[in-house]
């Protein structure tokens, strides 16, 4: 299913967005969202991204401009195994893309596709302590801060919670 808003496309991902995810995967960018130099875990993680939504029916969305149809980020429901339990998650995935209010506007459609479509009254994301920006946008969206939650590969992530539609 492809959602839109005034600048952006969501849709289903595909593999000619690999590029773009690897790019962002390997560098800088992707250290709070476990990114890693290695292009062999680059490719695993998307592939966990497009088997997301066999195995679970949904998933996130590619982040389109509109303007120039070129992929800027993810966004929408994961919940991958080892979640305490469903997200809405996002990335932006180049700086040129990142200050624009692009994530701000798809995970307001995405998080209204999740309450729509798959009941999620007060989806919770998951947010490293140290991704101030990620922190910024929560709060942005109505989100408070709930609680810690420890996991094996990613550590301690905070859990903040969305408010009801």
């Amino acid at each position: 299913m492809e959602l839109q808003t005034d600048r952006l496309i969501l849709r289903p991902p595909a593999p000619e967005d690999f590029p773009a995810f690897k790019a962002y995967f390997m560098s800088e960018r992707a250290q709070f969202t476990g990114g890693s130099p290695d292009p062999i875990l680059a490719w695993n993680r998307f592939c966990i991204t497009l088997g997301h939504r066999i195995m679970r029916g949904y998933g996130v969305h590619i982040i389109v401009n509109r303007a120039t149809g070129q992929p800027i980020g993810a966004a929408g429901p994961f919940f991958p195994e080892g979640w305490p339990e469903p997200e809405i998650a996002w990335q932006i995935w180049t700086a040129e893309a990142e200050g624009k209010g692009y994530a701000y506007e798809a995970v307001l459609a995405a998080r209204a596709h999740a309450a729509d479509a798959l009941g999620w009254a007060q989806p919770a994301s998951l947010i490293a302590p140290d991704n101030l920006r990620s922190q910024t946008l929560a709060q942005r969206l109505g989100c408070q801060q709930e609680r810690d939650f420890f996991h094996p590969h990613f550590g301690t992530l905070q859990i903040w919670r969305h408010p009801a539609p």
